[in-house]
């Protein structure tokens, strides 16, 4: 029954996807706001909606070290499989405005989250602040796409809806109500499977912690992977990067915000969160840059490489909760190889594309 109540969780996310792209495209349209800015805010809040439920929940019955798990198991989760299996799809091409302000917002929240933890807490006064700050960063987002006036946004925002229909206020309803029901279809999938994905992680004896880190994380996590997907197959490239992104600001701002105001005691940070999972959200936050800058595109060949390393620090964490030293070395060893070539690669790829005054091509 358990294996069943995940498979439908499945379905149920899958559909709530579908729909929620569907609406998010239909009202970006309409209301000449740009995809992207729909992707940073409507739909990447709405899917991050179950880290939000799962994270309160888990701060006011006693289960914080979940609620840290899960923030920052999504975000690692979000950049390296979904942005990675999107890509490997189809390139995805990567907005000037991520590029210019919100990569960079989100590393700089990253590096303030990182330094809120070095006391081993985030205080309430800490979860003000942070949840002050999304709410400031969503109302300048909104404000900023209704008076874009840079060129090479508008040519994006032309290319992505050389047809815009009529911003009529029926029209405006039924793409809110189709928008809405594939939230809640996502929420409602996004809590089936974790139900099931939970009760199976402690049956094999895992920590608070690393069940946050994998599986809670990959649960809630879901309706950014089946809407970022979806965006990359029905060509809404820009929704699919902006989704990531935008989840994870929301995540940082707005669930760790909330939850470390709810929370009776703040929420504790560990030495093992501090000294592993924390720099590994950072470097994962830092690689985006590179990655973006490389022609404004995310090539096939590195999705495939961040799809590789959640895979390899996935497996790491499951390692290190079985104390199984032997497979902890064997990936050790793998990431010691496999870092410096990454570098190098991304190293020469920069290097050909500021030699390059045309820049690359929007395909792998």
């Amino acid at each position: 029954m358990t294996w069943l109540w995940l498979g439908l969780g499945l379905g149920v996310l899958t559909l709530g996807a579908e729909l929620l792209v569907r609406g998010a495209v239909g009202l970006a349209s309409a209301m000449r706001v740009s995809p992207l800015v729909i992707g940073l805010t409507v739909v990447a809040f709405g899917t991050s909606a179950p880290e939000f439920v799962v994270s309160g929940q888990s701060a006011l019955t006693g289960q914080p070290e979940i609620a840290l798990g899960n923030v920052l198991g999504s975000n690692i989760f979000n950049i390296l499989l979904i942005l990675g299996i999107s890509a490997l799809i189809v390139p995805l091409r990567v907005d000037q405005q991520l590029i210019r302000l919100d990569v960079p917002l989100m590393i700089a929240v990253s590096v303030t989250v990182y330094g809120m933890s070095r006391d081993g807490k985030l205080d309430r006064l800490e979860g003000a602040l942070l949840f002050t700050g999304l709410i400031s960063y969503t109302v300048w987002s909104i404000i900023k796409s209704r008076q874009e006036s840079n060129p090479e946004v508008v040519a994006e925002y032309s290319e992505e809806f050389p047809e815009r229909p009529k911003a009529t206020w029926g029209y405006i309803l039924v793409q809110a109500v189709i928008l809405i029901v594939g939230l809640a279809m996502l929420v409602q999938g996004a809590n089936m499977f974790l139900d099931g994905a939970v009760k199976i992680a402690r049956a094999w004896g895992f920590s608070e912690l690393v069940i946050g880190l994998t599986l809670v994380a990959a649960g809630t996590s879901l309706p950014e992977v089946a809407t970022s997907v979806m965006a990359a197959l029905k060509g809404e490239r820009d929704l699919a990067v902006g989704n990531v992104v935008g989840s994870n600001l929301f995540n940082l701002l707005g669930v760790l915000g909330f939850t470390s105001l709810i929370a009776p005691n703040g929420i504790p940070v560990s030495p093992e969160a501090m000294s592993q999972d924390l720099p590994m959200m950072l470097i994962v936050a830092f690689a985006c840059l590179p990655v973006f800058l490389t022609g404004h595109v995310i090539h096939r060949w590195e999705g495939a490489i961040f799809l590789t390393f959640h895979i390899l620090y996935t497996t790491f964490l499951v390692f290190t909760a079985q104390q199984w030293t032997a497979g902890v070395n064997m990936v050790t060893t793998i990431l010691w190889v496999l870092v410096p070539l990454t570098v190098a690669a991304f190293a020469i790829s920069l290097t050909r594309e500021w030699r390059s005054p045309s820049g690359r091509e929007t395909s792998a």
